[in-house]
């Protein structure tokens, strides 16, 4: 009698999973569940500070004052946090990305150290310099894995420069890009003439690469590419890396484009010499949204001149960047990125430097 009973409970429980599952789409298993958007509560910058001194090309870390963007304390008494022990054994240009999920960060890095020379002159590091990027993961952005040295450069490549990944929703994949000059195939030693173009390869683990392609080849030299998405379009900030004796009144600013699919070839022109007026030339844009209001902010370095300056605006599409007027940023930082951070995250990062 018992297992009658069981029996008869047990039947209207399955035919009740079945419907279940049978009414469900097909491809919702596959389905990545967008995360719910953090209360943000501050930003984290990385930086590095320059060749100019033995520990200034290793990464370095700086905490908003709570959810103003324009004022920054440097964290670990001004120290590196991250410092290379492998590849050439510096590191440029870092990048910081949350994963779609939320619960893990990655950094990448540029694996280059021109601090007296120790990789080879400017000319020789674009000919001959690194194929890979640094890349460490972390799931608090304070304890992070050994570096590994990853390689996504082409053979005909001759430097690696400024990786920066952004997450792509219609590809499931990190879009990693970067700028390198490519030589001819019957060029082997790099003796020839040529420019930075901008690649880009996927990942889905920042392990295995896909085969690279270029991103971006105006048919002159670009470097420095950042992105930031807002409402279906993708806008990509690049510096113009023209000699100014070029008689481009850009050379040596930064681009505006956009472009509804990030890995399109041809994005369309918004703003260029983005910065002149402002500042003697730029390089190593990094963009970010506010986290309280409907602003973006664009740090651009002014290399060999004062450092990063902010510039901001409520309309990206207008490509109208005003320089921010009160600020404060951490002592010479160089090429970085800002991400935002949660509550719990900013503490952890104050408590832990």
């Amino acid at each position: 009698m018992r297992r009658l009973a069981f029996r008869t409970l047990l039947a209207p429980c399955l035919a009740l999973l079945l419907a279940v599952f049978a009414a469900a789409p097909a491809s919702q298993a596959h389905v990545r569940k967008p995360a719910k958007p953090p209360e943000y509560a501050g930003y984290l910058f990385a930086y590095f500070t320059g060749e100019g001194t033995a520990d200034g090309e290793q990464i370095r870390y700086a905490l908003s004052r709570g959810n103003d963007a324009l004022h920054w304390r440097e964290l670990n008494g001004g120290r590196p946090v991250l410092t290379s022990t492998i590849g050439e054994k510096g590191l440029r240009d870092p990048f910081v990305i949350r994963s779609p999920e939320g619960d893990r960060f990655y950094m990448i890095a540029t694996d280059l150290r021109m601090y007296q020379g120790s990789s080879g002159t400017w000319d020789e590091v674009q000919r001959h310099g690194s194929k890979s990027i640094m890349v460490w993961e972390s799931t608090d952005l304070v304890h992070w894995t050994d570096q590994r040295l990853v390689r996504v450069s082409p053979d005909n490549a001759g430097n690696t420069w400024a990786p920066e990944a952004y997450w792509d929703d219609s590809l499931d994949a990190y879009v990693v890009f970067w700028a390198s000059k490519l030589y001819a195939d019957d060029d082997p030693d790099h003796t020839g003439s040529t420019y930075n173009r901008m690649l880009y390869a996927t990942t889905k683990d920042f392990r295995t690469f896909s085969e690279p392609k270029v991103w971006n080849d105006p048919g002159y030299s670009v470097i420095d590419s950042t992105v930031v998405e807002h409402d279906g379009t993708y806008y990509r900030y690049t510096k113009d890396e023209r000699d100014p004796s070029s008689g481009s009144p850009c050379s040596k600013f930064i681009t505006g484009e956009k472009s509804a699919s990030l890995t399109d070839t041809s994005y369309d022109l918004v703003a260029d010499c983005i910065g002149r007026g402002a500042m003697d030339r730029g390089e190593g844009p990094t963009v970010f949204k506010s986290n309280t209001e409907e602003k973006w902010y664009l740090f651009i370095d002014e290399y060999g001149g004062r450092g990063y300056l902010p510039f901001e605006t409520t309309d990206l599409a207008s490509g109208t960047w005003t320089p921010s007027s009160d600020y404060r940023l951490p002592a010479s930082p160089r090429h970085g990125t800002v991400i935002p951070v949660t509550r719990a995250e900013y503490q952890r990062l104050l408590a832990a430097y």
